[in-house]
């Protein structure tokens, strides 16, 4: 664990950092999961709690700057949707990084409350506008949520929550292949499902320092069998866009200072 935790990356562009949780029981494990420019997956960096947790995902993106994940460096975000983590965002890493809610966790979140035979035409509805560009996509969520306001409002109400950032990927312009990995978690649940795996006949997690311990060894055997994100020979076309958001930042604050 020490090892893993001094684990740097300094000299790795990460350019797409995943974040979202993991339950062992009742406890929760936070991990962060970064692509590089050349499209290799890294586990960056494990934390004992939920990510509604503001100290503890505050702690851990703070960590990450420490082993050399560059604040100033524009990144695309990837997350499960929750407040305390955009927030934590925000505050290590500034306010103007793209940052992508995962439609899956959406999806799920917004069919909770919804009968049976309402939850897969409102989720085709969500998928469909999903591939539109930002605007039309947008009303098209718009018009789903207003549908649904009077005898369903907990379901309207979750689908327009955070719904710029359903649509982040889509105003980037980027090949499918590419995009297809850029919407959803999925990719940190995939070393999730190695860690299940490695630990499903654990059945007394005693307290949170044993769940890191075990979290820690599974997600190091899984990090062994990454491939490169699909779309990879892509990512070119994602760190232009990143640097130039990082050139459009600096003009705008050597005006201010001007």
């Amino acid at each position: 664990m020490k090892e893993f935790a001094e684990r740097r990356f300094g000299d790795k562009d990460i350019l797409i950092i995943y974040i979202d949780g993991l339950v062992f029981a009742e406890h929760h494990v936070i991990g962060a999961v970064g692509v590089d420019s050349e499209g290799f997956k890294h586990v960056l960096g494990l934390a004992d709690g939920a990510t509604e947790n503001a100290a503890v995902v505050k702690q851990l993106l703070e960590d990450l700057v420490s082993r050399g994940v560059e604040p100033k460096r524009k990144r695309l975000f990837v997350i499960d949707g929750s407040k305390a983590l955009r927030a934590a965002i925000d505050s290590v890493f500034g306010d103007k990084n793209p940052v992508q809610r995962c439609r899956r966790h959406k999806v799920a979140n917004v069919t909770e409350h919804l009968p049976d035979e309402l939850k897969e035409q409102v989720k085709n509805v969500m998928k469909a506008a999903w591939r539109l560009e930002p605007q039309e996509g947008k009303k098209r969520i718009k018009q789903q949520a207003h549908q649904l306001e009077k005898n369903f409002p907990s379901a309207s109400k979750s689908l327009l929550e955070g719904l710029d950032e359903m649509f982040t990927v889509n105003a980037m312009g980027l090949p499918k292949e590419l995009t297809r990995c850029l919407c959803t978690t999925n990719i940190i649940e995939s070393p999730h499902s190695g860690v299940r795996m490695r630990t499903r006949r654990v059945s007394n997690w005693q307290d949170g320092d044993m769940v890191l311990r075990w979290a820690t060894a599974a997600f190091l055997e899984t990090e062994k069998h990454f491939k490169r994100i699909g779309g990879y020979k892509q990512l070119w076309m994602l760190k232009s866009y990143l640097d130039e958001m990082e050139k459009e930042k600096l003009i705008a604050e050597k005006r201010k200072v001007g």
